[in-house]
């Protein structure tokens, strides 16, 4: 699964880490929390409300010079974009095969020295009342922890929670990790609400 990507090149290392930095400033963002200093994890991306959120996700990533892979519908790699996306650490993902995604995940996260996948809970940017397990059982099957990434549209920042491990009591570990989120503001507000609901389910 892995490939040459934006991060293999160390012009482009520099080059995006400024781009990240100057993205962030230009919109008055600021970034909390340093990447964990582990090779293998599995990242959540929260809130999951718009289309900024994954740039804003892709300029914290620069700015912090971590490294990550991200999954996207398979639409999204058109012909025209498919290259370009996949530079940028993109995996398509056909919706219908989700299950043998997360085995090639999972696969990739036990084979591989370092691999970091940035997966958002709530699997859309429609409102949800309950987000998608498929993060926590790849964690577990990989026996890797979870890493607790955030965007705060409200505070106007983003950046790195705390490090679950995960202990095989699903309920608990994510009463856990949707405690942390239960602050943080999506871009729209009625998405906001609708995470709320479904840190209460």
């Amino acid at each position: 699964m892995l490939r040459y990507t934006i991060y293999d090149t160390p012009f482009m290392r520099t080059a995006t880490y400024w781009i990240g930095v100057a993205w962030l400033k230009a919109f008055g963002w600021r970034v909390e929390g340093d990447p964990p200093a582990l090779k293998k994890y599995v990242l959540l991306a929260v809130p999951h409300s718009s289309n900024w959120d994954f740039v804003f996700t892709l300029a914290i990533t620069f700015a912090t010079r971590n490294r990550i892979y991200w999954m996207g519908k398979k639409e999204m790699f058109s012909p025209g974009l498919s290259l370009f996306y996949r530079w940028l650490g993109g995996i398509p993902v056909d919706r219908a095969r989700a299950h043998g995604i997360a085995t090639q995940l999972i696969r990739t996260l036990r084979e591989e020295e370092a691999f970091i996948i940035t997966i958002p809970p709530e699997g859309t940017r429609k409102e949800v009342t309950e987000w998608k397990k498929g993060f926590y059982l790849i964690a577990r099957g990989a026996n890797v922890p979870i890493v607790l990434g955030y965007l705060d549209y409200a505070r106007k920042c983003g950046g790195y929670g705390p490090v679950v491990e995960v202990n095989g009591d699903i309920d608990a570990d994510l009463e856990r990790i949707k405690e942390f989120y239960m602050d943080k503001r999506g871009r729209y507000q009625a998405s906001t609400d609708t995470f709320q609901n479904a840190a209460d389910t």
